[in-house]
């Protein structure tokens, strides 16, 4: 009969050439450690009994998490050893620091808080504790828990400011969740304004405080949750316990970028509409602070047409929009004529078939006059299936032609799902787990935080092959780098591989954040 643990799982073994195991033996093994030694050695002696087979994957008893060997890959064993005490796996990110250092983001963030603790027992400042879970995310750690293996990173230790080999170690998990819960919403409401400072600024700097237009995208995205999170509720919509975060970005000009300006967590029960008008104000005043006389266009989508959103919009100057509508049975009432021509012009030709135009409208209580609201009567075809419509409105006030506004204008906004997923996919800005509410924005604007250098590193990567990579795809190709760090009295030497496929890249990237050829 195989070994089985009490819980009745099989003691599986395993061997390169596919044999069977002795287990008398390594059940001996284990009786006689059960009789001789401490029963923390227990575990070690069931991984050696089971693992220590001829040609098989070994790992010695001692040393379980220090080193292990595959003796049966190549002529000679191959053994993978973790004892370089001063590598580390994120040797990249030091450009992370060359970028904060050029933006002055975490400085300006940690000069948001205020440090309430007894200053005779601090061993971790403010500055530095930021620091550290700004990198860390950045570098894919957006877990608290991961500062545990992370203390002793010399180059995590030098992106905070300490030295890489006698620097104290960083701080560790319990901490980092104290100081994500000291935070309050007067806090958050300064740190929330000068992420957005800081952004506008560098953009200011980059185009000289000339701009003919800037385009405003506001989205809201689902946070969904799993535990007893303050403020999580049930939204339809998504059809799950969530949050409900806003984030917007801003677009200069005709470029292809969008930069990450705000991020805010809402309950997962508010309107879409909750807090739009308080982040317009806000950055309406500050862009037109940094480029003067610049034309704003703000994109948006049903969820923000409510009337005070409108009526907001229309009472500001130089400020175009085009907002999505909900269909009504009126707005289906007035498109049905372009509808029918529609379906017309889809059955003649067999594929999806769309008429544009225009009407004026207003509601009898919320809407206090008419607006323009542009129509997209489309008939969708699909191969096996039945001819479908879909119409679509949007209300503006532009002059411009309805087909070039809805495609060229309101249709361009879809490119934000992209960045949308970036937070979501490449940093993790859903991983709002503490249970105070201030504390999980903390987080989110944490997030943002290490996003907004990740774009000022693909910035600074325009006009290259990796001008439009996903920040995931960035950091496999910049950050991620094994690196062995050497500190002396004259200067800290990182040692990065020869066979690096991106080295220059790389080094285009390090000089343009200021890097000197050595």
């Amino acid at each position: 009969m195989d070994p089985t643990w009490e819980g009745g799982e099989t003691l599986c073994t395993f061997r390169a050439d596919g044999g069977k195991c002795r287990h008398d033996v390594a059940l001996a093994r284990i009786i006689h450690v059960f009789k001789t030694r401490k029963a923390s050695f227990m575990v070690k002696a069931v991984v050696c009994a089971v693992l220590d087979q001829s040609g098989g994957f070994r790992m010695d008893e001692h040393t379980t998490t220090q080193y292990v060997m595959f003796p049966g890959i190549f002529k000679r064993p191959v053994v993978a050893k973790f004892d370089q005490v001063q590598g580390s796996s994120d040797g990249g990110a030091i450009l992370l620091k060359a970028a904060d250092r050029r933006l002055g983001l975490t400085e300006a963030l940690a000069a948001c808080l205020e440090d309430e603790r007894q200053a005779g027992k601090v061993r971790h400042e403010i500055q530095e504790l930021l620091t550290q879970r700004v990198m860390a995310i950045a570098c894919g750690y957006e877990d608290c828990n991961d500062a545990a293996s992370l203390a002793t990173d010399p180059v995590h230790k030098l992106l905070v400011g300490r030295d890489p080999v006698k620097g104290e170690d960083l701080a560790s998990q319990p901490t980092l969740s104290r100081f994500e819960n000291s935070v309050d919403r007067k806090e958050l409401f300064r740190m929330s304004e000068t992420l957005a400072d800081c952004v506008i600024e560098r953009h200011r700097k980059r185009l000289h405080g000339r701009a003919r237009r800037i385009t405003i995208d506001l989205d809201p995205t689902d946070d969904p949750t799993h535990g007893q999170q303050q403020f999580t509720f049930f939204n339809s919509h998504y059809d799950c316990h969530c949050y409900l975060p806003v984030v917007c970005f801003l677009t200069f000009n005709d470029e292809v970028e969008q930069y990450l300006v705000a991020a805010v967590l809402r309950p997962g029960n508010v309107s879409g509409s909750c807090g739009a008008i308080g982040i317009l104000r806000r950055l309406l005043r500050r862009l037109n602070a940094a480029f003067p006389g610049v034309v704003c266009r703000v994109r948006l989508d049903g969820g923000f047409a409510a009337p005070k959103v409108l009526e907001f919009l229309d009472g500001q100057p130089k400020v175009e929009y085009v907002v999505n509508m909900a269909a009504n049975k009126v707005f289906k009432r007035l498109v049905e004529p372009a509808m029918r021509a529609a379906r017309r012009l889809s059955k003649e030709s067999g594929e999806t078939e769309h008429v544009y135009g225009e009407f004026r409208y207003k509601t009898k209580k919320t809407w206090k006059y008419e607006r323009r609201i542009l129509y997209k009567a489309e008939v969708v075809r699909h191969p096996n299936r039945d001819p479908k419509d879909n119409p679509r409105f949007v209300v503006t006030n532009m002059k411009q032609s309805p087909r070039w506004l809805y495609e060229e204008v309101y249709c361009q906004r879809g490119d934000i799902e992209n960045r949308i997923k970036e937070l979501h996919y490449g940093m993790e800005i859903g991983r709002t787990s503490c249970t105070s509410f201030l504390a999980n924005q903390f987080r989110v604007l944490m997030t943002a935080a290490a996003y907004v250098l990740m774009q000022e590193l693909r910035l600074r990567l325009a006009r290259t092959d990796c001008a439009r990579t996903q920040v995931s795809t960035l950091r496999e190709h910049f950050l991620k780098l094994g690196v062995q760090v050497v500190a002396t009295v004259r200067r800290i030497v990182l040692h990065l591989p020869q066979a690096f496929p991106y080295r220059e890249s790389f080094l285009r990237l390090a000089w343009s954040l200021g890097a000197q050829p050595g």
